[in-house]
């Protein structure tokens, strides 16, 4: 078996939330139990932080990825989705898992996955954990797919939890109320586990309470921990002042991952790097500013706020739900207020998007585009979904031949945004 053929088993012989949707979503964690009992259970072998969140926890755990590495300490990394690669879903100290080693566990699991059937993400949470186990690493930063609760990654036992935030997504599998999406994240707090809550609302934070004590669990609110000031931003990085509410001590940070969102991500981390102290990972303050600074770099960061040319400016985003589009756009309106701006945007089929299209601006251009798997929303549904908004633009089957338009279309002064799905940008030739 080649690594391609590794690839082709894992995407067209196992259910893929990302190509087939709801259909291939595990109410249940049993098939990740089975499959890791089978590994000898290698989630027991590494220690490991938990990351969950509606949005914000694919930065948070990068930065947080980054801040261990840049310590010394050997880190594995598991987020989802990929952009490009498989390979961008595991990683240790920044480097894709070794291609041999996705061969190998692809050959040894055949058996039990023809027994089981286990999902895509599914074995791919067990390859990661079985590649972490026998790779020795120091820690590894795993963030959920969906949920939490029930979500396959919720089969570890962490030092520390982290939800980042609550919002509207994936609400026909988690739920309907933020109290109901709530419930669901917060199924990763773990009895006498630290917990860090990124952001609160008057709806979830019972919740988060109620949760912690049932467990037994110490909490921490970054919102009530960290002020986080911005000062400015240009080509290279966002600067701001984080302001520990405890200490009133204040600290300069420029932060490489420019989206303003970042912000609140940035609270939490902060807050989750103090308590991994108290832990005993010993974690300078040069190090941790080091790696903030540097976090594309260390890790491979890509698709937030991610700005790729100049004149005009592209600026590529993986912003795909109403909070995300929402931070996005305030954002563009702070940053870009008098120029032109032309959105390339394709969404998948499951999302609220009258909601979303709503809160686009009327006087920008628009090329609607679609990716190429079955949750794909067509082009031509999402024109006529955004005309009912009085946006009106061309559509096009290919995000190369809409950006290709955008761009001759677009003045040196003009800005053009990419997003609406992981999956568009995992389509731009080159990214």
């Amino acid at each position: 078996m080649t690594y391609e053929q590794a690839l082709e088993y894992l995407y067209t012989q196992l259910p893929m939330f990302s190509r087939i949707g709801v259909a291939a979503y595990k109410k249940d964690i049993n098939n990740t139990i089975e499959l890791c009992a089978a590994l000898n259970n290698p989630q027991h072998k590494f220690k490991s932080i938990h990351i969950a969140g509606t949005n914000g926890k694919g930065s948070t755990s990068h930065m947080i990825a980054a801040i261990m590495q840049q310590q010394g300490f050997k880190t594995g990394l598991y987020t989802s989705p990929h952009i490009k690669d498989f390979g961008e879903r595991i990683r240790i100290n920044g480097e894709m898992i070794n291609r041999q080693f996705v061969i190998n566990f692809t050959e040894k699991t055949k058996n039990i996955c023809s027994k089981i059937q286990p999902s895509f993400f599914e074995l791919t949470v067990a390859m990661a954990f079985d590649y972490f186990a026998e790779q020795q690493v120091d820690i590894a930063i795993i963030e959920t797919g969906l949920g939490g609760r029930l979500d396959s990654t919720n089969i570890i036992s962490p030092i520390l939890s982290i939800i980042t935030n609550i919002g509207f997504d994936h609400t026909n599998l988690l739920g309907n109320t933020l109290e109901e999406i709530a419930f669901e994240k917060a199924g990763i707090i773990k009895k006498n586990i630290p917990v860090v809550i990124g952001q609160t609302n008057k709806e979830t934070l019972p919740i988060f309470k109620e949760k912690a004590m049932e467990k037994n669990a110490p909490i921490f609110f970054a919102e009530n921990l960290y002020e986080i000031e911005k000062i400015g931003n240009d080509n290279n990085a966002l600067y701001c002042n984080s302001i520990n509410k405890l200490t009133n001590q204040t600290e300069f940070q420029a932060l490489d991952l420019q989206g303003d969102y970042q912000l609140k991500n940035l609270a939490t981390v902060l807050t989750a790097v103090n308590i991994l102290r108290t832990l005993e990972f010993d974690i300078s303050e040069q190090n941790k500013i080091n790696a903030l600074s540097s976090v594309k770099k260390i890790t491979g960061l890509r698709g937030r706020w991610d700005i790729v040319s100049k004149n005009p400016t592209i600026i590529y985003d993986v912003a795909h739900n109403k909070d995300g589009i929402e931070s996005l756009l305030t954002q563009l309106n702070r940053d870009h207020k008098n120029q032109q701006l032309h959105f390339v945007i394709g969404f998948v089929n499951d999302k609220d998007l009258s909601n979303i299209i709503s809160l686009f601006p009327l006087h920008a251009k628009y090329y609607f585009t679609n990716a190429h798997n079955q949750r794909a929303l067509p082009h031509y549904e999402l024109k006529k979904i955004a005309a009912e908004q009085n946006l009106s633009g061309e559509s096009y089957d290919n995000i190369n031949d809409a950006l290709k338009n955008a761009k001759i279309n677009a003045n040196e002064n003009d800005v053009i945004i990419v997003c609406g799905s992981f999956f568009i940008l995992s389509e731009i030739e080159p990214f």
